[in-house]
């Protein structure tokens, strides 16, 4: 039965071919073994055999004879059903790629018979590149050499040869004879082609793609591989111009380019934008580019951050973008089922005479033919297959275009006008700062594109300064932000792109100054808010671990430094973000800053390690240990927050060296390498510093080793700490090791706490420790919440105090402790939620307000709706009430009350 099925559709589909193909229908007649083939053993089986039977000695005869084969076998398998598009694309361009690749070597070894044929690489772009090609498709290659290993003859430059052989190329690929062509090959695509030579040197262009091209060309490579020839050369190439490529920082001058090119295009070819005779299904409104463009644009805008989207075919980016949610499923699996109808239908153009074309005849009887090559009743049966979906991606992608851009007046009283409506106080003020943004009195202002860039965004920016609590002083910042950066244009193309962020943009200049500065430092950090995860928890350990180690920047150790530093940068500056925007709790807010040290940290350490065993070798058996103490051990950070750890090692033999090629003793080697992760994670690299790294809890403090081995440090804790030290061990947690290194030290640090204590002794030394804290760092302000009385430092002592002095309630999470001895009755269970509340506010006031005095009048409701409080006033009360419980809590356990 599936047989009689099979032999009906190709039956079925000679005759189509018969009576509508002229061109299949000849290539029918010349090669009737390549008929049968593909009837009795399919597609794959036909194309290999019919390669290899029309091999000669005569390259371009050859080529151009397997060409025919490839034609027919495809047009035959896929008008009879028997390949799916991706098949039928997948052949051709893999003949595309056989094509080149025979011709680049024959060209070398033509001039150099006993030459290896290296050094010279051909780069598919376009559909060819994508493994797309069309039926009748011409090629678009970008040829590279290399000159130091390129053949060439005896007083000939590297470069004459290379032109030489790229001339010999497109001479086999276009050359006509009985047999047709193979290809029709387009170079233009190259840098400067009017001037460039025809195949570039691979440094030249390499400087070309790294600093001077176009948006445009940079998105050609979107779907760019290395196609024929000396591939390892051209996949080192695409390798090297990857991040210029796909840039973390997103490019959307790039997306307007793309957008404006497909205006150009409508504009063009005007006369195919309406579905009927005559339409163009590759440039026509809905047609097959805006389908490409539209899932280009998502892959430029997201794919510098997510890899897994950088797919070169469209039909797999439209799946990878609906898969990872960066556009509608539906509206994916939608443009795939018109992508598919529209590739089909060009193929059926194309089959009728081999000619590149993409519209649909003009005549009727020419238009009926294309729709019964495909096995339609007539014309207009094949516009109304394709209405529908032409309807769909139209609309689709104008969703993608702004059209028409507001513009600000030029003239002053209508621009005052404007500004006074738009909720500014000092309208004329207002007017003189974006006058002088128009002058381009600042550096990143001065070219014409940064003030075209500048007025096209000036509508959005205008209407986010609108709702700020202070429009001027938003502005002031804004030109102060703009002036310190070296080129603002693609923040602008940005903030014109995505309205939303602008609003995100004016909330940071007006509540958060350090955000502020790090925007100043690094305008990058608001292309991560385009995500809309971007304002949700940090996810959890293992894959921000996964995150940090990814991407290009982990090719050597220095890029991995400084791509970690860009990974916490963004992560941190959109957890302050969510804070400013009041949408997470500071407690969880807190949490998140916490995990993304806690994880930038175990990348770091262990990277540092692989770099230091490289020259020194391991300490048999032994291995480093970081324990986390204060608030990375209780999992709650500020912004501001430094990270306070302790470092040890596992081993006993402390007269063993490492197996490196340069030994080193064993406590020698650990300080040392305690010393480089401390670097790594402190010292600044171009993307700016990391975190602060506060090593003073270690045993003996600073006069103490940097890293001691596990016995010491429980030695040391048994017989030689300090009552504040086993205080500070109370939220002791190892974060980097071993799991069973981990369990040895955690064994340590419950017994040591779960000794008993002279009570009396015990709470005399936690009094006056807490006297000297308030002697020695009083409050800054009333509101400076950790060293106030009734405070965080208050809170945290009578829980300390508790907790050593009964044995119980042991928990490096402050929360956790505290209800734990609230469910034992040994606290008020009303110390929780105040303890909360001035988290939340210490959280808070850190990026609001770091020098902790009281926050400007300005951000005094943001701070409130932060802390769960309807307005400053209330917040303020509950302030008052929360450290009047904590302050008496303190007092009655620690015996002053």
């Amino acid at each position: 039965m599936i047989a009689a099925v099979h032999e009906r559709a190709f039956s079925n589909g000679l005759r189509r071919i018969g009576g509508h193909s002229p061109f299949l229908a000849g290539l029918a007649e010349r090669h009737p073994d390549t008929v049968v083939a593909v009837r009795e053993r399919g597609l794959t089986d036909a194309i290999r055999d019919g390669l290899a039977a029309a091999a000669c000695d005569d390259v371009g005869v050859m080529l151009r004879r397997q060409r025919q084969i490839v034609s027919l076998a495809v047009g035959l398998a896929d008008i009879c059903g028997m390949a799916t598009l991706e098949e039928v694309v997948g052949h051709l361009s893999a003949f595309a790629d056989h094509a080149l690749d025979v011709a680049i070597r024959a060209a070398i070894v033509e001039r150099m018979p006993d030459a290896e044929p290296r050094g010279f690489a051909a780069l598919a772009l376009g559909k060819h590149g994508s493994r797309e090609l069309n039926y009748s498709s011409d090629i678009d290659p970008i040829l590279i050499f290399d000159p130091a290993t390129l053949p060439h003859r005896p007083r000939e430059e590297p470069v004459e040869a290379a032109v030489r052989i790229a001339r010999r190329v497109v001479e086999l690929l276009q050359t006509r004879d009985e047999h047709g062509y193979v290809f029709r090959v387009d170079l233009r695509l190259r840098p400067s082609p009017e001037v460039s030579p025809l195949a570039l040197p691979i440094d030249a262009a390499l400087s070309y793609y790294e600093s001077a091209a176009l948006p445009w060309e940079r998105a050609a490579f979107i779907r760019a591989r290395a196609a024929a020839g000396d591939i390892a050369l051209g996949q080192h190439f695409l390798d090297s111009i990857r991040p210029f490529i796909w840039r973390r920082s997103i490019d959307f001058g790039a997306v307007q380019e793309i957008r404006q090119i497909s205006r150009r295009i409508r504009d063009h070819y005007a006369q195919g934008q309406k579905l009927g005779p005559g339409y163009d299904l590759k440039r026509g409104r809905g047609g097959i580019r805006e389908i490409e463009f539209y899932a280009q644009i998502h892959q430029l805008i997201h794919g510098g951050r997510e890899p897994q989207l950088r797919a070169p075919a469209t039909l797999d980016a439209l799946r990878a973008l609906g898969e990872a949610g960066r556009i509608e499923p539906a509206a994916a699996a939608e443009l795939a089922e018109a992508y598919r109808l529209y590739r089909t239908i060009e193929h059926r153009l194309q089959m009728v005479d081999d000619h590149q074309t993409h519209r649909l005849p003009k005549q009727a009887d020419a238009l009926d033919n294309v729709a019964r090559l495909h096995g339609l009743d007539d014309g207009a049966a094949l516009v109304a297959l394709l209405q529908p979906h032409i309807d769909l991606v139209g609309t689709l992608y104008d969703g993608l275009d702004n059209g028409d851009e507001e513009r600000l007046p030029q003239h002053a009283g209508k621009l005052e006008e404007m500004l006074a409506g738009a909720g500014f106080a000092d309208p004329a003020a207002a007017r003189q700062r974006i006058e002088a943004m128009r002058e381009g009195k600042s550096r990143s202002l001065r070219t014409p594109v940064a003030q075209a860039a500048l007025e096209a965004m000036l509508p959005t920016l205008i209407a986010a300064l609108g709702k700020a609590p202070s429009p001027q002083d938003a502005l002031n910042r804004f030109e102060d932000l703009v002036a310190g950066l070296p080129s603002a244009i693609n923040l602008f193309r940005l903030l014109q792109a995505r309205p939303s962020l602008a609003r995100a943009l004016i909330d940071v200049l007006s509540h958060a100054p350090t955000l502020s500065q790090a925007l100043g430092r690094r305008p990058a950090l608001l292309d991560g808010l385009i995500d809309s995860t971007a304002l949700a928890a940090p996810p959890p350990f293992e894959i921000l671990v996964g995150e940090f180690r990814a991407g290009e920047t982990s090719d050597s150790y220095e890029q991995l430094l400084d791509g970690v530093r860009q990974r916490v940068g963004e992560r941190r500056f959109a957890l302050g973000v969510q804070l400013i925007e009041a949408v997470s709790d500071p407690i969880d807010v807190a949490q998140g800053y916490a995990r993304v040290a806690e994880a930038a940290l175990a990348v770091l350490a262990e990277a540092t390690i692989a770099e230091f065993e490289d020259a020194h070798g391991r300490v048999p058996g032994g291995e480093l240990l970081v324990v986390a103490l204060g608030r990375l051990g209780g999992g709650a950070l500020t912004h501001a927050s430094d990270l306070d750890i302790v470092y040890l090692f596992t081993g006993n033999d402390f007269l063993a060296e490492s197996d490196g090629r340069r030994p080193l003793g064993t406590t020698t080697y650990f300080n040392r390498l305690a010393q480089r992760v401390s670097a790594a994670l402190s010292v600044a690299t171009a993307s700016g510093p990391l975190y602060e790294v506060d090593t003073r809890l270690r045993p003996s403090g600073t006069q103490g080793p940097l890293a001691v081995s596990v016995d010491s440090f429980a030695q040391y804790q048994r017989e030689s700490a300090w009552t504040w030290e086993h205080m500070a061990l109370t939220r002791a947690r190892t974060i980097f090791g071993s799991a069973a290194a981990r369990a040895q030290v955690d064994a340590i640090i419950a017994e040591v706490l779960g000794r008993s204590r002279d009570d009396a002794v015990l709470t005399a030394e936690v009094v006056k420790m807490r006297g000297d804290i308030a002697r020695h760092k009083p409050p800054s302000s009333a509101f400076d919440v950790k060293l106030i009385e009734g405070g965080l430092v208050d809170a945290e002592f009578a829980v300390h105090l508790l907790q050593l002095r009964h044995r119980t309630g042991f928990d490096p999470r402050l929360r956790t402790a505290m209800r734990r001895l609230s469910d034992q009755g040994l606290i008020d269970p009303a110390v929780v939620p105040a303890h909360e509340l001035l988290t939340r506010m210490l959280v808070t006031l850190r990026l609001v307000s770091p020098a902790s005095a009281a926050p400007p009048a300005a951000s005094k409701p943001l701070v409130a709706r932060t802390c769960g409080q309807p307005d400053w006033p209330s917040l303020v009360k509950a302030y008052e009430s929360a450290r009047t419980l904590i302050g008496g809590e303190w007092k009655r356990v620690s015996g002053q009350g």
